[in-house]
């Protein structure tokens, strides 16, 4: 579980079949073989790891529903580490499972994201939603996505104010509501 608080800037190192090579510093100072670690919002799995690299493998559902397909050596990501249970949920509640790839319509500050229309009943006024891993709350939504004001720390410390219109964004919407709604519909049955 993550908070959407991106802790560093990383880049990717190199792309080998499934398996990416990802250089970072503060994400691996505690990192085991094992743990989890969100790139661009997206939780993989620590295989290996050396001084200032670790690598993940990239499975075959990961690379349909994310972005990690079209990244190249030299990309920077978004990362971040698991919340521990003492830690503060800075931002909102993320799991790391990334449910569609949107695109961005425009960019900072407004950023306004075009996302899979079957996934927008997730997506409400004040919400919270994570692009690339980034906790945003949802300004406003409209019939083909959303927008949020990204503040310039957040452009700052993260990938999307290099984001232009037409890149592609992982989402992830709040699990909350996609949980209240499976509910809903077990009552029914």
């Amino acid at each position: 579980m993550f908070t959407g608080i991106i802790e560093e800037l990383g880049s990717i190192v190199s792309v080998e079949g499934q398996r990416i090579r990802i250089a970072a510093s503060l994400v691996t100072e505690d990192a085991k073989i094992g743990d989890s670690i969100a790139v661009d919002g997206c939780c993989v799995t620590v295989v290996d790891q050396g001084p200032g690299w670790w690598e993940a493998d990239i499975s075959d559902e990961t690379l349909k529903r994310t972005t990690f397909g079209e990244r190249e050596p030299g990309d920077r990501v978004n990362l971040e580490r698991p919340v521990r249970m003492s830690d503060r949920l800075g931002g909102h509640i993320v799991q790391g499972h990334v449910d569609a790839v949107g695109e961005i319509v425009d960019p900072v500050p407004d950023l306004r994201v075009r996302m899979p229309r079957d996934l927008l009943r997730y997506v409400v006024e004040k919400g919270s939603i994570a692009v690339d891993g980034v906790s945003l709350t949802v300004v406003d939504v409209f019939a083909d996505g959303f927008t949020v004001a990204v503040i310039p720390h957040t452009t700052a410390v993260t990938t999307l104010g290099t984001k232009q219109a037409g890149d592609r964004v992982n989402l992830e919407v709040d699990v909350t509501v996609k949980y209240v709604e499976r509910l809903l519909a077990w009552k029914d049955v």
